[in-house]
């Protein structure tokens, strides 16, 4: 049985990890780049003339927004749930 307690965390979860997904796509997506800006200094690709931009950066964006996007929401939720068991046990021992 689902007690309202139980549910309205549910709802918790959810919501943290959509803001966290959106958050995680943007925020990886831009390391991504400062990574494809680094790799294309150390190798010696010239950047676009018009915009700055890097070699190949919208393959590292991808990859970064793709990882972000699981990373970060994954990471936030896993630490809501220890925090939570945390507080359970001290409940609990006292």
């Amino acid at each position: 049985m689902v007690g309202p307690e139980t549910e309205s965390r549910r709802w918790a979860y959810v919501a943290v990890g959509c803001l966290m997904a959106v958050v995680g796509l943007a925020g990886g997506g831009m390391m991504a780049v400062l990574v494809a800006k680094v790799v294309g200094a150390v190798r010696g690709c010239t950047p676009d003339q018009e915009t700055g931009a890097p070699c190949a950066w919208s393959t590292y964006w991808t990859w970064g927004a793709r990882i972000g996007v699981v990373a970060l929401p994954s990471l936030v939720i896993w630490r809501m749930r220890r925090g939570e068991k945390r507080v359970q046990l001290d409940v609990q021992q006292h």
